[in-house]
């Protein structure tokens, strides 16, 4: 299959603190742009827009636990035209049966995903695979390994970033996101060369590029690595590009 011919999905995102709608540069949460908008508004208006899909961040129970944007959620699924992947602070099973209830179509597994990988492959079969996305922010160290830092960023993870691919893939998962954290909230471009790398060595996995989209040639550049789909936040709510041209492309 050509890359023309794969199926890609943008992913408008809503980061949410406090009830507003927010971005972090490198998930500092000390280097936080707040924006004057209603989170189900900007839900909505994407929708408006055509987008099928949304990115949904809930930072304060990524930071404390305990997802806080259950009602935000089921409003928007009660809406029927965003399917919501959403994340933030899954620490046990029962936060993931639960967005699943409230309306999610796939639940995103951070630091878990990468502390305790068998918790959550068994997650992957009793949800199945289309129901959850995992998700690994990653960073290269001196040696050039990518490695997986956990507790907000400041410890790096047993395993590294190529032995969890060859984890999840072999157990079954579908569903990836990746983002550089050197490029999360910068507005510098995607790191194409990660991506054309976790498309060489995860194949079999769905790879959503996060991190760094500026624009439209920037999600073209995505998809030609071989991504198939990216996540839209910073760009989309200050202007770098519509959501009508990110659909469009």
């Amino acid at each position: 299959m050509s890359v023309a011919d794969k199926t890609f999905t943008a992913y408008p995102a809503i980061d949410v603190r406090e009830g507003r709608v927010v971005r972090l540069q490198q998930g500092d949460y000390d280097r936080e742009t707040r924006y004057p908008h209603d989170p189900f508004a900007v839900a909505m208006r994407y929708a408006d827009a055509g987008a099928r899909w949304l990115h949904l961040v809930d930072l304060d129970a990524a930071r404390a636990g305990g997802y806080t944007l259950a009602p935000l959620l089921r409003r928007i699924a009660d809406d029927g035209r965003l399917q919501v992947q959403t994340g933030g602070g899954v620490r046990d099973e029962a936060a993931v049966a639960a967005m699943l209830a409230q309306g999610a179509s796939r639940v995103v597994i951070g630091s878990l995903a990468v502390r305790d990988p068998a918790l959550v492959e068994g997650w992957l079969q009793r949800y199945g695979a289309a129901r959850i996305t995992v998700a690994l922010d990653t960073r290269q160290d001196d040696a050039g390994v990518w490695q997986l830092p956990v507790h907000g960023w400041t410890e790096s993870a047993e395993l590294d970033l190529d032995a969890c691919l060859r984890r999840y893939r072999a157990a079954g998962a579908k569903h990836l996101l990746c983002t550089d954290i050197a490029r999360d909230g910068m507005m510098r471009g995607p790191n194409l060369d990660l991506y054309r790398m976790i498309v060489a060595r995860g194949e079999g996995l769905e790879l959503q590029a996060s991190g760094g989209v500026r624009d439209v040639a920037d999600i073209v550049a995505a998809r030609e690595a071989g991504c198939a789909g990216a996540v839209l936040g910073r760009s989309l709510l200050e202007g770098g590009m519509t959501i009508e041209d990110a659909l469009a492309c």
